[in-house]
């Protein structure tokens, strides 16, 4: 109980620090499962995200990951989540942003390298939009997919199914085929027991028959 005290006044502290500093960027900051989460205007976020790594109060110098979220029923449907480290402090942090299908997010790509990768997913994925990306296109859908994979009202089969056309010697794009074999299914009680005889049954009648 204590450690976890400990724990929660050096997240009210740290919360404290970046409000103080940041003032109107963060919207707002909570203890979330450990962890500082810190709101911030989408416009806002290489300030941030700045702030953050070169402060000699914060020192988050490692992006761990970046991710998007979709909430389809909010106006600006998506949360685009930064996940910091701070090998100094040991300590992590967890930065949000909000946005829309349109209106695009600062790359953070000049202040942490490693979010090339992780922002090229969140638009492949979640078609989230990132102004000065050095090279935003699709990282692990096909160049020709349609949609985003990873919205909520992107239907489960997808909109197109791929194949290799051994004839045409190239992989064809053919609409969703859902083909459901005919299966024919049991549903007598467990406790009645099979009428087919399954293979080693007949090994337990004879051992019954021979007790007789």
């Amino acid at each position: 109980m204590a450690r976890q005290q400990a724990i929660d006044d050096g997240l009210a502290d740290l919360g404290g620090y970046i409000a103080e500093h940041l003032g109107d960027e963060v919207i707002e900051l909570r203890n979330a499962n450990g962890e500082l989460t810190v709101d911030v205007v989408g416009s806002q976020i290489l300030k941030v995200l700045k702030f953050l790594r070169n402060d000699p109060g914060c020192q988050f110098s490692v992006l761990i990951d970046l991710c998007g979220v979709d909430f389809p029923e909010r106006t600006k449907r998506f949360d685009v989540v930064y996940h910091l480290l701070s090998p100094t402090r040991n300590q992590r942090i967890r930065v949000k942003c909000r946005t829309d299908e349109t209106t695009p997010v600062p790359s953070a790509c000049a202040i942490f390298p490693a979010a090339d990768w992780f922002e090229r997913e969140a638009f492949d994925f979640f078609g989230i939009l990132f102004d000065g990306h050095p090279d935003l296109r699709r990282l692990l859908s096909d160049y020709g997919f349609e949609g985003h994979p990873l919205r909520k009202d992107f239907p489960l089969t997808g909109y197109v199914e791929v194949r290799y056309d051994d004839e045409l010697k190239r992989v064809v794009y053919e609409p969703v085929k859902l083909v459901q074999e005919y299966r024919s299914f049991d549903f007598m009680s467990p406790w009645e027991g099979a009428a087919a005889v399954l293979p080693g049954d007949e090994k337990a009648g004879d051992a019954a028959g021979g007790e007789e």
